[in-house]
């Protein structure tokens, strides 16, 4: 997107109890990240500490009166329905509490970045750049998203609409868009409000209202009948991607799992060879490839690159992209890839873990400490004696990645067994397969057929000596 092109955005936090200053500041800093990855630019952060969010405008009045001065928003939100609406309940408690959290506003501890103007006794100066879009760090109710964009005059969005926002861009494949579209239409559904200028009951026809039936309760019934189509739809797709998985069950099989920008792509390339998309931005993939582990050993072992995950990301995408995701679940190896020159991948590891034993993912895993080229010799050592058991390296060098191909071959074949198999002539196909399953040690012939020697998983071993 051209510079020109960007919009300026202003990212609003909460710093909950229970929530370091190095916890928030990350979050923050990662919401500016995926603000940058939808293409706007985080000019300014307004920040404060509160005992839980506020109902109406999740922060108080004062607060408020901050984030508006950044926006060119009044910093109130006016009371009453905003233009012709044919319902207005829902705006009937917006300001309830306004005047109990504006004298609690006077106490709360709050912080901005040097972008953010301060609130003192004069008028605050103009900003330079002013903000047309507001990122808040938290989940929205649609009551509050609405509140801000009165008293802001601004876009709102929340953390999962931007990521929501990010998957429907960067999606590519059929399977990958209807997954992206049921997520998006899930998440707007319960959002969906009255337009204005309509009226509450108007006449039936083909597909039209029924009576009595809204505009808005028209509006939900057609992204309700939306979401079937599309659930029907991916269900074929889902189907034909077990059979792919079923053919390959007996295949041994590795994952790659992590934080969102961690290297895994990076890495998919170095292991494999392919030519997957690697690019230095969050959620660059989000189809599942699987590729053949190059060099190629005996048996194939087969490499699976799968989205990334990210803090708070949003339910809709998880159940969406749950048989994506089947190909983790289904790896006998996960590689949990970590970007060890990021401070917060502690906590990134823990995001990791949560979502991989959601969906079932209880296969054996091996923690990789990428990108280790960016950190220095002494962090390096750190890293060793916390993290002992895993492998640091960078998929930029060919000796770790290298050495890091020894690993996964030695897992697969720890649990091999040696054995020789004489196969009749009558069953030669028997033994392309075997040097297709199997790591074949020797072969010779006779009058009676094949001798094989060979080492083998116990299941593929069994099922070879039934054939023969």
């Amino acid at each position: 997107m051209p510079p020109e092109e960007r919009k300026s955005a202003v990212a609003l936090g909460v710093q909950l109890p229970g929530v370091s200053d190095e916890e928030h500041a990350s979050s923050l800093a990662e919401l500016a990240r995926l603000g940058k990855t939808l293409g706007v630019d985080v000019v300014a952060r307004v920040t404060q500490r509160r005992a839980k969010l506020d109902k109406a405008s999740v922060v108080g009045a004062g607060k408020l009166k901050d984030l508006a001065a950044l926006t060119g928003g009044s910093g109130v939100v006016p009371m009453g329905p905003r233009g012709r609406r044919g319902k207005v309940e829902d705006e009937a408690d917006e300001t309830e509490d306004e005047a109990e959290d504006a004298e609690a506003e006077d106490s709360d501890s709050t912080e901005e970045t040097a972008e953010a103007p301060t609130q003192a006794d004069a008028e605050p100066a103009p900003p330079v750049v002013r903000a047309s879009v507001v990122l808040v760090d938290h989940d929205l109710s649609p009551s509050q998203a609405r509140n801000l964009e009165r008293a802001t005059g601004a876009e709102v969005l929340d953390r999962s609409a931007v990521i929501l926002a990010i998957f429907q861009r960067h999606a590519r494949s059929r399977e990958a868009r209807l997954q992206v579209e049921i997520a998006r239409l899930s998440y707007w559904a319960p959002r969906v409000r009255e337009q204005s200028g309509g009226g509450d009951r108007e006449g039936g026809g083909i597909g039209g209202r029924g009576a009595g039936e809204s505009s808005l309760e028209l509006d939900r019934r057609k992204l309700r009948d939306r979401i079937a189509e599309l659930r029907a739809e991916i269900k074929s797709i889902e189907h034909e991607a077990g059979v792919r998985r079923q053919r390959r069950e007996e295949q041994n099989k590795v994952a790659l799992v992590g934080y969102t920008n961690a290297g895994k792509s990076s890495l998919m390339r170095a292991l494999t060879g392919s030519g997957v998309m690697v690019a230095d931005r969050l959620f660059a993939t989000l189809d599942t490839t699987v590729r053949a582990l190059q060099p190629e050993s005996k048996p194939r072992i087969l490499v699976s690159d799968t989205v990334g995950f990210i803090k708070k990301l949003p339910h809709e995408l998880v159940a969406s992209f749950r048989s994506t995701l089947d190909e983790a679940r289904d790896a006998e190896l996960l590689l949990h890839v970590v970007d060890a020159s990021d401070a917060a991948f502690p906590a990134q590891i823990e995001v990791t873990r949560a979502v991989l034993d959601d969906i079932g993912a209880q296969g054996p895993r091996l923690l990789l400490l990428n990108k280790i080229d960016r950190v220095d010799a002494a962090r390096r050592e750190e890293l060793r004696s916390e993290y002992p058991d895993a492998l640091l390296l960078s998929a930029k060098d060919p000796e770790d990645v290298a050495h890091l191909h020894g690993r996964i071959r030695d897992f697969f074949e720890r649990d091999m067994l040696e054995a020789e198999l004489s196969i009749p002539y009558a069953k030669q196909k028997l033994v392309a397969e075997i040097h297709a399953s199997c790591r074949v040690l020797s072969e010779a012939h006779d009058e009676h057929g094949t001798r094989v020697r060979l080492r083998a998983r116990p299941e593929v071993l069994a099922r070879l000596r039934a054939a023969v």
